[in-house]
């Protein structure tokens, strides 16, 4: 293909042009607060190189159709700096300072001080299920259960805005692992303090704690430590006030470094061994907790656009992902009132003016024919990276963000820093003008990444002043 020179910019970015077809090729490669590009020998996306989960993700996005020119490669390659480059714009002296320093790599993270004190194994002892919270106990300041009308969220027949957050895990894989009851506590209560009424909190990180799941993808359930942190977990909300949207799984379960994701691969692909894991853990978990309000909703997994597109996760059909969510999805709507969304990673995969919308009524009832086989709400996320491509969502309501129009929308994440405003199609946009924006805008909800600082994206002091803002708004409006 003819002569091919690589190129770095801030020591962080390596271009690769090949002449004389000039094919930019761009791979991402991100750790906690650390992102960089790498040269790929046949990458068909263009990856982004915003700040996203602890853990080294590569992520993919669409593919280049077209010939872009050098120059524009060399500006957005600059311009798509991490969100510790928009922190360092955002914030200045020590806070700069320490978000631009490197943070250690997820597997860094987990040093013996950081680890769970056990990893329990996957025995059936170890599964039982404990006795249910008795609810008479717990002294509930939450309004009500969220349900949708027609394209907004309501309690009772009172609309409800979602004023949310990420706060994604304390140590990663909590619930059955290192659960932490007083950072929860607290945390909590610091949210409320701040106008905050929802988090979203990952209840499996990547498959390999609290979970039972055997080589062939079959699940007999979870560990009984990882159901009594879950009792923990949502009591506390009830008593701060703290709705919870609950993601069961990410593309992290399927990543090839973590030690059962080949497990999780064959669960996907298997009718048999999916509704193992609908019946011995969906439906038990949407049972155990749909009398607690806190449990507003479920997001069947985090980001699923990357088991889909890179090969380090499988590179599984849309066919078989979808077949699972509209089990799970069906298998919620039966046995509970708890909501049901997909937190898809781009509105690429979440809207036909792109290349289809996997979360539509219509694709998930194709998938698996039951009339449960449906998501409650939209909660598509979005990074500036996106702008280029999909258009910036803070400056419109959801309907002009290409999203259906058919059900309540919210952004399910979005970096707590805000947006810098560099790129193409983006505007320079703080994190307290975006929950603003979200509300005067239309959406149903804004949940930024982080609350509580697990990467260089930000956390609660980068947008609390718009979330008070907005929640004063809620009070009157």
């Amino acid at each position: 293909m003819g002569q091919t020179k690589s190129f770095a910019i801030k020591s962080s970015i390596v271009l690769t042009v090949t002449a004389p077809e000039i094919i930019i090729l761009l791979t991402v490669v991100k750790t906690r607060g650390q992102h960089s590009l790498r040269a790929a020998d046949n990458v068909k996306e263009a990856k982004e190189s915003v700040c996203r989960k602890a853990d080294g993700f590569p992520k993919g996005i669409m593919r280049f159709k077209k010939i872009i020119v050098p120059v524009l490669a060399v500006t957005m390659a600059v311009s798509l700096c991490a969100c510790g480059n928009s922190s360092e714009i955002n914030k200045t002296g020590s806070d700069a300072k320490a978000t631009a320093t490197a943070a250690p790599t997820k597997a860094a993270d987990k040093s013996e001080g950081e680890k769970p004190e056990k990893t329990p194994s996957p025995t059936p002892e170890q599964g039982l299920m404990p006795d249910a919270v008795d609810l008479g106990t717990v002294e509930s300041i939450i309004p009500g259960k969220v349900s949708v009308s027609g394209t907004d969220f309501v309690v009772g027949d009172a609309p409800i805005y979602m004023n949310g957050v990420n706060t994604p895990w304390d140590k990663w894989n909590d619930f059955g692992g290192a659960f932490n009851e007083g950072f929860w506590s607290e945390h909590f209560a610091l949210l409320h303090e701040n106008g905050i009424n929802a988090t979203r909190i990952w209840i499996c990180c990547n498959g390999d704690v609290g979970m039972l799941i055997d080589s062939e993808g079959m699940v007999s359930g979870a560990t009984t430590e990882h159901w009594e942190d879950l009792d923990t977990l949502f009591t506390l909300a009830e008593e701060n006030g703290i709705y919870i949207m609950a993601t069961l799984m990410s593309f992290d379960n399927f990543k090839d470094s973590n030690k059962t994701y080949q497990s999780w691969r064959k669960m996907t692909q298997n009718e048999e061994a999916i509704d193992s894991y609908v019946e011995n853990y969906v439906i038990p978990f949407c049972q155990r907790y749909d009398d607690f309000d806190s449990l507003w909703s479920i997001d069947l997994c985090n980001e699923p656009d990357w088991v889909h597109e890179n090969a380090e996760s499988g590179q599984l059909a849309w066919e078989d992902i979808c077949n699972l969510f509209a089990k799970e999805a069906a298998a919620i709507h039966k046995n509970s009132d708890v909501l049901v969304t997909v937190g898809f990673g781009m509105i690429k995969y979440n809207s036909d003016s792109y290349e289809g919308n996997y979360g539509s009524d219509e694709y998930l009832k194709g998938r698996y024919n039951d009339p449960d086989a449906y998501l409650d709400f939209y909660s598509t996320h979005f990074y500036e990276w996106e702008a280029p491509w999909f258009g910036f969502p803070f400056d419109k309501s959801p309907a002009d963000f290409k999203l259906d129009g058919t059900k309540p929308c919210v952004i399910g994440e979005f970096p707590a820093t805000g947006m810098v405003g560099n790129v193409n199609g983006s505007q320079a946009v703080s994190g307290d003008e975006c929950y603003i924006n979200c509300y005067n805008n239309g959406w149903n909800g804004a949940f930024a990444w982080t609350s509580n600082g697990v990467d260089a994206c930000g956390s609660l002091d980068d947008f609390k002043d718009g979330a008070l803002e907005v929640a004063e708004k809620m009070k009157t409006e």
